[in-house]
Order: C-alpha cells, then sequence, then structure tokens
C-alpha cells in the first residue's frame, strides 16, 4: 500500500511540475515585427480621400525593408518604374515606440516621421500630416502597409 500511495505522489509531482513549466509566449518586440519581413503599400487615404490608386503602380507594388541594425531600403516589385528607383534609409523608434523616424520620406510632401496607428505580425499603418501643393493646409495621411 505504502509502494502505490508513493508511486501515485510521484506521478501527480511528475503531472503537476509538466504543466507548471508550461512556457508562455512572449510577444515580439516593435523591432521584430517592424523587420520580420518586407512591406507593401496596401492603401493610402489623404484625409478622407482614399488616393491609393493615384500612386503609379510601380511605386504602389515596391517593398520596404526594415533590418535590425537600424537601416533600411526600398526596391522595385514586380512592376519597374522607369528609371528603376532604390532607396536607402535609417530608421528609429522615437516616443516610447509610438513614432518610427526615417532618414528619408516615404511621400511627397511629408516628413520622416510617421505615427505608428498600427503594427502587427501583417500589417502597419503610420500617419503623418503632409503638404499638397494644391491645398491650403497639411492633410493628414494614413498608410496601410501589409507583409
Amino acid at each position: 500500500m505504502k509502494n502505490l500511495l508513493f508511486i501515485i505522489s510521484i506521478s501527480l509531482l511528475v503531472v503537476t511540475v509538466m504543466f507548471s513549466c508550461k512556457k508562455k509566449k512572449i510577444p515580439p518586440t516593435k523591432t521584430e515585427l517592424l523587420t520580420s519581413a518586407s512591406w507593401k503599400i496596401e492603401k493610402v487615404v489623404a484625409g478622407i480621400t482614399d488616393v491609393t490608386n493615384y500612386i503609379p503602380a510601380c511605386s504602389r507594388d515596391n517593398l520596404i525593408t526594415f533590418v535590425s541594425n537600424g537601416t533600411g531600403s526600398t526596391s522595385e516589385g514586380a512592376t519597374p518604374c522607369t528609371p528603376p528607383v532604390t532607396t536607402t534609409f535609417t530608421w528609429r523608434f522615437q516616443n516610447n515606440e509610438s513614432e518610427l523616424n526615417l532618414s528619408t520620406s516615404l511621400i511627397p510632401g511629408g516628413s520622416g516621421t510617421f505615427t505608428i496607428i498600427t503594427l502587427n505580425e501583417t500589417e502597419m499603418v503610420l500617419s503623418q500630416q503632409v503638404t499638397i501643393p494644391s491645398l491650403p493646409l497639411p492633410v493628414a495621411a494614413v498608410i496601410t502597409f501589409k507583409h
């Protein structure tokens, strides 16, 4: 009887240790999310107007790649522009990782600083104020990127 109780006690101990040692998944950092794969423009909204189709197809399919060392590049997608456009840049997070700062502008009339609206495994949504020559005031531009 003592042996049976000992075996049951050891079995319960082993089962308890197995379930209590289950690893908790650590969520990825913003740097890991940003650098996990190249990004491509999905949608661009200026003010309340979807302007995605006003962007030339050869620019709309470009790939934007961020590297964890703070560098990055844009490269031509399936529809290359003439002449091809490739850009290198540096990047960093600022304001408690709520903003993404690039050494170059991705949008004509914009700056290199974007407010991060969403950054997850599949989507990045950035916003910034842009100046459009035909408008008297800057307008908010929201860019959605996908992997």
